[in-house]
């Protein structure tokens, strides 16, 4: 006998509840997208980063990453040479991203860029 589960249909009534909220506070703002889309290709050091994304001070980048790290999107792994070389590169969580990240990008293409 086979039994039904019923299905419950959740109702968001404010943006607290919406579930998407919680994700776009770890991944959103203006700097957040751009450094886990070039950290998809594999690991960036700092400088590296920094050149890639013009425009972006020192200091923010370093926050960002910081926030990043804290939120278990990246990794940071510092070898002990000298210089001083640290990269950064999606952990596991961060990877997770991926598909999402895709998605988002075929949807701006189609939507906002509009290829010509």
């Amino acid at each position: 006998m086979a039994v039904l589960k019923e299905k419950k249909e959740i109702n968001y009534h404010s943006a607290e509840e919406c579930p998407i909220t919680a994700t776009i506070d770890v991944i959103g703002g203006k700097w957040k997208p751009p450094i886990i889309w070039l950290l998809l290709n594999g690991p960036l050091r700092f400088g590296e980063l920094h050149k890639i994304i013009p425009g972006m001070a020192l200091k923010v980048l370093s926050r960002q990453l910081k926030e990043l790290e804290a939120d278990g999107i990246i990794i940071r792994r510092a070898y002990p040479e000298v210089p001083p070389r640290v990269e950064y590169s999606l952990s596991e969580k961060g990877e997770t991203l991926r598909e999402v990240m895709f998605l988002l990008s075929d949807w701006s293409r189609k939507h906002i860029i509009k290829d010509e």
